[in-house]
């Protein structure tokens, strides 16, 4: 398993982090999904590899953006 790490722009509540974890766990190959409110971590631990754009339509999909 590895880890991919991203910046999601526009969080501001625990609820922001549960849709963005929800959405981007949602996505195949996607393991788990670590989120931190405070700097708009996002963490993406996979078990193959997983595009970018699929982890931002994923963000968007949300509601927010990717720095």
């Amino acid at each position: 398993m590895s880890a991919d790490t991203y910046t999601v722009v526009g969080m501001t509540c625990r609820h922001c982090v549960a849709s963005v974890t929800e959405e981007v766990g949602e996505v195949s190959g996607v393991d788990r999904v670590e989120v931190d409110l405070e700097s708009g971590g996002l963490i993406v631990h996979v078990s193959e590899p997983v595009a970018r754009e699929k982890v931002e339509a994923a963000v968007i999909e949300a509601g927010y953006r990717l720095a």
